[in-house]
């Protein structure tokens, strides 16, 4: 597929289509993803249904994630465009049907199962505050207590009352989630939390003494970098970082766009 044509074809596809289907190659491109599970949601276009979201068809891997075959579904759960025909997955339904439900400014919600996510979410501690990665998270993360697989809808009400106003959560016993007003903004959040996991194991793992920061200077950090990122969430802001991994996405998968 030449450049122009590329362009044009990805120039058709709703931009919440094309951003959604950005985002589950490039977790399959830096090894987030789980087999056919975990999930990345983000509001659907206006004309595919009000108040709907696009997530995977059930059976997919990310690598296998298209614009096209992406499903639409309500937040009741009625399956609204369904393409590829397998439906959804119900335990990914129920997580990403609360954070929709109760947060209307969230357009992406992002959940992970990495081998270092789910180590630091199995950790009483959490996040500690040893680098600048980590410091972006700093008293701004959310806990939500393992109750087993995502299948009880009830668990919907308390996952949105722990998650808050919150962007980052942890699920104990479980893994990473995000959300971010942009596909976008909730990309960034989750890979540079999931450096953020990885680089406290192996802090944790090397024998050596951690060099402590001061409270006062991790919550000086978290504020820099909410200012630093505060529009980021707008979808009509430009966001450099994100076109960045727009292009490696479509030039190492162009057919994510059909």
């Amino acid at each position: 597929m030449t450049p122009a044509t590329q362009a044009h074809q990805t120039s058709t596809i709703p931009r919440e289509r094309r951003d959604l289907a950005v985002a589950y190659r490039l977790i399959a491109h830096f090894s987030l993803d789980d087999s056919i599970f975990t999930h990345i949601s983000a509001r659907a276009p206006a004309d595919e249904g009000d108040h709907s979201f696009l997530i995977n068809p059930f059976g997919l891997r990310f690598d296998e994630v298209t614009a096209h075959n992406l499903v639409t579904v309500d937040l009741d759960g009625n399956v609204l465009r369904d393409s590829f025909g397998a439906g959804i997955n119900a335990a990914g339904f129920t997580i990403h049907s609360a954070v929709h439900a109760a947060r209307p400014e969230v357009g992406c919600v992002i959940h992970t199962h990495t081998v270092a996510g789910v180590a630091i979410s199995s950790m009483k501690e959490g996040i500690l505050p040893l680098n600048q990665w980590a410091l972006q998270f700093h008293n701004r993360i959310a806990f939500h207590d393992y109750e087993g697989i995502a299948l009880d809808l009830a668990e919907r009400e308390r996952l949105v009352s722990d998650l808050g106003d919150a962007k980052v959560m942890i699920l104990r016993n479980h893994g990473l989630l995000v959300c971010g007003g942009t596909v976008g903004e909730a990309f960034a959040l989750m890979y540079n939390l999931e450096r953020t996991c990885r680089a406290q194991l192996a802090i944790m793992s090397s024998g050596g003494t951690p060099n402590t920061i001061s409270e006062n200077l991790a919550e000086h950090t978290a504020g820099q970098y909410e200012m630093l990122t505060r529009d980021r969430g707008n979808p009509d802001h430009h966001d450099p970082e994100w076109e960045a991994y727009v292009r490696l996405a479509l030039k190492s998968y162009p057919d994510l766009a059909a």
